[in-house]
């Protein structure tokens, strides 16, 4: 069974380079999504590669092999289930259950995640729309397009958020703006950088830089 440190890192690679990995992952961003110096990054990376879970040059970055892919497979898994799990059994809010599940991902067996998977219906996505690992690891493609491309005057629903920080899912929340919410793109501001989105009989001004979190499809 592969340890704490070795899941959390196999886990930031997958999501830093992307499923299918679409481009190499900088020792540098490891080490700011983990909180890590970078010489630690380095040691562990070398570590990684000798158990054929990396492909990793020094100054080249690095690409989870197919055996890399498959452990963060089952992390994410676990972790997006437990999420579901404390969201739809325990009532927990969309923006407390990543951080609970973090804590509880590398502590549940597989058996355990498949139990759970099977008592929520098999369900395909978690509380904040992410695509849930099926059990023989492959995945769904994700949906929609961020609200920054919706056109003008156009309705849409929110199915994924991607940034899943307390704040930010508390300020979606206030917003109106939870999963599969329906709404409508009033303007699109490209000068001022800013989109009027229409949540019900509610009008919010939105940052591009929000609006990129933001991934919509047709309603």
């Amino acid at each position: 069974m592969a340890s704490l440190t070795t899941e959390n890192y196999i886990k930031a690679i997958y999501q830093l380079g992307g499923h299918p990995a679409e481009q190499s992952v900088a020792t540098g961003a490891i080490a700011n999504q983990l909180s890590v110096s970078p010489g630690s990054v380095t040691a562990m990376l070398k570590t990684l590669r000798d158990a054929d879970l990396v492909e990793y040059a020094p100054y080249e970055g690095v690409r989870l092999t197919a055996s890399g892919t498959r452990l963060a497979l089952r992390v994410v898994r676990r972790h997006r289930l437990i999420e579901l799990f404390l969201s739809q059994t325990l009532d927990m809010p969309w923006d407390e259950v990543h951080e609970e599940a973090e804590h509880m991902e590398h502590a549940v067996s597989d058996r355990l995640v498949d139990r759970i998977d099977a008592h929520l219906g098999y369900p395909g996505t978690d509380p904040h729309g992410d695509p849930i690992p099926r059990s023989d690891g492959t995945l769904e493609a994700e949906r929609g397009k961020t609200l920054t491309k919706w056109p003008a005057g156009e309705s849409f629903r929110l199915v994924r958020v991607v940034d899943q920080s307390s704040d930010f899912l508390r300020f979606l929340t206030a917003s109106g703006l939870e999963l599969s919410a329906i709404g409508r793109v009033i303007e699109h501001a490209p000068q001022a950088a800013t989109m009027t989105v229409e949540i019900g009989t509610k009008q919010t001004v939105l940052s591009e830089h929000v609006a990129d979190k933001l991934i919509v499809m047709a309603s």
